[in-house]
């Protein structure tokens, strides 16, 4: 992250020590600052002089540069009215540091009370509050949906133990491995640290005996502090990192690789099944041809046959700079290819849109890197590779780097859990209210790509999945993947099952069918239910599209019944991509979660058109998938 005026950060115990030098500098790169602290004297004076720091790069603010706010940090209703007032004044934020800490006045075992003011003070400040502003800190970035840096203030203390402070000792080494243990949120642009220094000359440092600072080669300088941790602020690769600061080595990251070799284990799925699998090996014919087959959109037509066709395009080498070459062997299908080929995920109408064809179609794909261009460091040729981003139904496609997401292999299954299980995934925890366990959860047109997932992971999480399908093959299907109450509207009428097996209504519904659908779901929702709509099939081809729907009294209803009706479109939360990806393989590998496959085979980019007619057929039984490559299906064994 570049450090420049006008982000917003927040610090903790920032009227003095280590929190009072970052305000500080923070403010001479003209940053705006929130200051928490207990001492409100000291508080307000860091505030003032923040303020004058930032006028140097704001001149005419509606609002403040700085504010300070008064909070104890283990007291978590302080600490959470200190994030909203940060956010209500900057409308943002992208740097927290949680430099807040405190010694231990009494040693714990000559202490008489409960340690409540002493030992176990010791340890709400220094770990149970930087874990709650830790928390605090991810969860406004995740809803701004916006990168962001937090840096927790560690202790060189906490990489080897403190004799004299035991307690401080474990306060700081529970930071330490707290902190490590976050990397994951770097797939959501959110990078955790954690700053080591030793003694420095604050507060605190000044109660250390001045024979043992000595020994340790003296105070770490103020400057060296600020400098480490700007480095882990504005260097993008340092996530869940420790930055260890000393005047005996200087600045060094701990631990070392060496040191980390000991005890690292890198995960590997196979210990968890019964027949092992052999790592991926990139094909041996991996070779670049001159030209490649690729379906691009021609005419703008809901009927995705008539609106696209196949061309042969040149190969344009070398790779642009930060852009990779991927070779793409399967692609997904898709009910919204169709309204791709219409145009309408460019304005929402087709007019004017003439003038863009022809562009290429398809959503998702996997393959593996067959080139990178320059200043691409993190691939590799033959890495394996999923991609979510227009121009997937072609042989090739050169995307910037950034948008690779990584995967264990370039399987059919993989392509089920981009578009379809991304959806399910992302959809029930963010639109869906974090889908509690023990509710009544409807999946509508369930054993399609995205409906299997769905009902798998509603299921997972402890509640009774009821589904709906038409034809017994697809009834079959979800009894198998785990539902409770399977209706095939071929049958049985949803609308009557609905009504006498769940009286109290549903809960939470994932609805992707739209028009009559949507509005028998719409009557079935329980008192405080959630609808999620992640699409509407019924309407999407025809000669017209869809139609946008009118429902006159719907606000009344929902308010009646304090429900709520959310959208859900995937691109949207790119930002969650890569860990919910991760969870999906990961519960594929363990066999928790089963991927179903549509058994008919489409091969080659002509084949498309086939495959997307099939799928809204409403024949197809589980993810449509197209082998855009049949040459590779045999050199990449199944998961």
């Amino acid at each position: 992250m570049e450090l420049k005026p006008g982000l917003s950060a927040l610090v903790t115990g920032g009227a003095s020590g280590i929190g009072r030098a970052l305000s500080l500098a923070l403010a001479a790169k003209g940053i705006f600052v929130t200051v928490v602290d207990f001492s409100e004297e000291n508080g307000k004076e860091v505030a003032s002089l923040v303020q004058k720091e930032n006028a140097k790069f704001h001149s005419s603010l509606k609002f403040p540069s700085a504010i300070f706010i008064k909070c104890d940090v283990a007291n978590a209703g302080d600490i959470t009215a200190a994030f909203d007032k940060h956010l209500a004044t900057f409308g943002g934020l992208d740097i927290c540091i949680n430099s807040a800490g405190v010694t231990t006045s009494v040693p714990f075992y000559t202490d008489q009370t409960d340690g409540t003011r002493t030992w176990r003070r010791t340890v709400d400040v220094n770990l149970i509050a930087v874990i709650d502003c830790t928390r605090l800190a991810i969860k406004t970035m995740q809803s701004m949906q916006k990168p962001g840096v937090i840096i927790n203030i560690g202790s060189a203390s906490g990489l080897y133990p403190m004799f004299f402070d035991p307690i401080y000792s474990a306060s700081k080494g529970g930071v330490v491995l707290f902190t490590r243990s976050l990397v994951p949120y770097k797939r959501q642009g959110i990078r955790v640290n954690v700053l080591c220094p030793e003694f420095v000359e604050t507060a605190i440092g000044s109660l250390m005996d001045t024979k043992y600072i000595n020994l340790m080669g003296g105070f770490i300088p103020m400057e060296m502090v600020v400098k480490g941790a700007f480095e882990l602020i504005t260097d993008e690769s340092k996530a869940g990192s420790c930055l260890w600061i000393s005047n005996r080595r200087g600045m060094e990251y701990w631990p070392t690789p060496a040191e980390e070799k000991k005890y690292m284990v890198r995960y590997s799925s196979s210990k968890k099944r019964t027949t092992p699998k052999a790592p991926f090996r990139t094909p041996l014919n991996l070779q670049l041809p001159q030209s490649y087959e690729k379906l691009v959109v021609h005419t703008l037509s809901h009927n995705f046959r008539n609106a696209t066709s196949t061309v042969r395009a040149p190969l344009k080498l070398p790779v642009k700079p930060h852009h990779v070459l991927v070779k793409i062997i399967y692609a997904g299908v898709n009910a919204s290819d169709v309204n791709f080929s219409s145009g309408r995920y460019f304005t929402g109408t087709d007019k004017g849109l003439d003038s863009q064809l022809p562009f290429d179609a398809g959503f998702e794909s996997v393959g593996i890197i067959a080139a990178v261009g320059e200043s691409v460091s993190n691939l590799e040729v033959g890495t394996p590779a999923a991609i979510m981003t227009f121009g997937s139904y072609a042989e090739f496609l050169m995307v910037p780097a950034k948008h690779i997401l990584p995967v264990e292999r370039p399987d059919p299954e993989v392509v089920a859990m981009l578009t379809s299980g991304l959806t399910a995934s992302i959809a029930l925890e963010k639109a869906g209210g974090q889908m509690e366990s023990e509710k009544v959860v409807l999946v509508t047109a369930a054993a399609g790509g995205t409906g299997q997932f769905a009902v798998q992971l509603a299921k997972l999480a402890g509640n009774t999945v009821v589904a709906t399908c038409g034809g017994q093959d697809k009834a079959k299907l979800l009894k198998e993947l785990g539902v409770d109450r399977v209706i095939d509207y071929r049958a049985e009428d949803i609308k009557t099952v609905l009504k006498k097996e769940f009286p109290k209504g549903i809960d939470i519904i994932y609805e992707s069918v739209g028009g009559h659908m949507f509005d028998l779901c719409l009557n079935a929702l329980a008192v405080y239910g959630r609808l999620i709509v992640i699409g509407m099939i019924s309407q999407y081809q025809g000669e017209h599209g869809w139609k946008p729907s009118n429902y006159p009294g719907i606000c009344e209803k929902l308010l009646a019944k304090s429900q709520t009706v959310a959208g859900f479109f995937l691109v949207q939360y790119s930002p969650f991509w890569q860990e919910h990806l991760d969870k999906l393989f990961h519960l594929f590998s363990v066999g928790k979660l089963k991927v179903s496959l549509d058994p008919k085979q489409f091969l080659g980019v002509h084949s498309v058109p086939d495959a997307v007619e099939y799928l809204h057929s409403g024949k197809s039984v589980g993810k449509v998938v197209v082998c855009i490559d049949p040459t590779y299906r045999q050199q990449t064994s199944r998961l």
